[in-house]
């Protein structure tokens, strides 16, 4: 008489140096529960199922990460789990052991790897805030564009924006105060004494 344990049991599964198929060497451990759910095919089919359980769950973590790269596996690391419990759960059947979970546990990175994506991330950073300032410097241009068609439509508008300028000036108590003038006013007066500096030769003569 044997007797078989049908309670859940826990399986670490150790450290395995695996390389994905991007080729990045990590390594990653994980851990496995399962059960015996019949008795007389884990004591007949196999000579010790615990350890049948634990040399494939070493081989298969190994197969799966190498097939998957490793944005997949930091990203979406609950497809390879499950992947990892379907692949196990088939392959201990018949030994009449049932795998229900298989979660990866850690993932270890080589330090270099760690540098680039850290330069990878502080690039994307840098790329967003570029793209948020021409987002803005694009809205404003687009702002200045309809104040300018405003005023082109209301002339009086720009001598309400003179008036406003001063008032903000003022407020700052400066000792010097600039006065717009219209363009008009400067146009007139260069005609003006362009009159006068034609006449003035006339008179001489």
């Amino acid at each position: 008489m044997v007797k078989v344990d049908l309670r859940v049991v826990t399986l670490d599964v150790p450290s395995q140096e695996c390389i994905t198929r991007d080729n990045v060497t990590v390594k990653v451990n994980a851990v496995a529960y399962f059960r015996v759910i019949e008795p007389t095919k884990a004591i007949v089919q196999v000579e010790d199922y615990k350890r049948a359980t634990w040399q494939i769950a070493q081989t298969t973590l190994r197969n799966v990460i190498g097939q998957s790269e490793l944005d997949e596996l930091l990203a979406h690391r609950e497809r390879i789990n499950t992947k990892l419990q379907q692949i196990i759960d088939e392959q201990t059947e018949p030994w009449g052991v049932k795998v229900s979970i298989v979660e990866i546990k850690d993932v270890e990175l080589p330090a270099t790897m760690q540098r680039a994506m850290a330069r990878q991330a502080e690039a994307e950073r840098e790329k967003r805030a570029k793209i948020i300032h021409a987002e803005g410097e694009y809205q404003a241009a687009q702002t200045l564009a309809q104040a300018a068609e405003t005023i082109a439509r209301v002339p009086a508008a720009i001598q309400l924006r003179y008036l406003q300028t001063l008032t903000e000036i003022a407020t700052e108590k400066n000792s010097t105060i600039i006065f717009p003038v219209p363009v008009e006013f400067l146009r007139g007066l260069a005609g003006i004494l362009g009159v006068t500096s034609e006449e003035s030769p006339k008179r001489a003569s």
